[in-house]
């Protein structure tokens, strides 16, 4: 079920309760989003591939596949398409188990769909990075980070991040040395308060490690927070 009103592109919305659907359709067709509605994660993930929407919108508990598995195979496709989970307000493994997977952002049931929106423009801002450009490539140690393709290197190689992974290591990179406590990193990279959990960016942090490997340069503080050093 399409609804048209595309001017910001068109959002997938995988929900199985109908109020909560047509709900999120709504807010979002206001601010105009084209939104595609599907009720379970297999025809979810079927739309997710032949759609190519501007971001997908997934509840966890799914009829079918979970949420967590569609964003699972899309992320292994390489299909890096912003994802935002819907969940229960004490699904934190869920939760926490869908950043590890990939996806950019959550939201608790039960939700404000403002916030929802807020959340999704949020999202859609950090994957297209800033307007006109940022600037020559920033590197430190073996990572090199270039803001205007949005493209991260570690000795050499690719590294494939989302985009609050990419915005989390290249503000960190921004200012070598500088301890950013989480709460600060909530706020410039995420964009909310600290009410949203900071567990959220200790997993991204994780995540970000990950894939850089042993040439890492996210450091830990014990007790203050993260900073980049060479």
């Amino acid at each position: 079920m399409t609804a048209e009103n595309p001017q910001r592109g068109l959002v997938l919305v995988v929900e199985d309760e109908p109020s909560i659907a047509d709900l999120v359709r709504l807010y979002l067709s206001r601010d105009g989003f084209g939104v595609h509605v599907e009720r379970d994660g297999s025809a979810g993930l079927a739309a997710a591939r032949r759609l190519r929407p501007v971001a997908c919108v997934l509840d966890i508990a799914l009829p079918g596949l979970a949420g967590t598995e569609v964003c699972r195979r899309l992320r292994e496709a390489g299909d890096w398409t912003p994802v935002i989970f819907l969940t229960a307000r004490d699904d934190e493994v869920d939760r926490v188990v869908g950043l590890e997977l990939g996806a950019d952002d959550y939201v608790t049931k039960p939700f404000s769909p403002r916030e929802l929106v807020a959340r999704l423009r949020a999202v859609l801002r950090r994957a297209a990075g800033p307007p006109g450009g940022v600037g020559q490539p920033v590197v430190l140690g073996r990572v090199t980070v270039d803001p205007d393709r949005r493209s991260v290197t570690a000795d050499g190689a690719p590294v494939q991040l989302t985009s609050t992974e990419f915005d989390l290591l290249a503000h960190l990179m921004s200012r070598p040395g500088r301890v950013f406590s989480r709460e600060e990193l909530l706020a410039a990279v995420w964009g909310y308060a600290a009410h949203a959990g900071t567990r959220t960016v200790d997993v991204h942090v994780a995540q970000v490690r990950a894939k850089l490997g042993a040439a890492s340069v996210i450091r830990t503080h014990r007790g203050v927070g993260y900073a980049a050093d060479g």
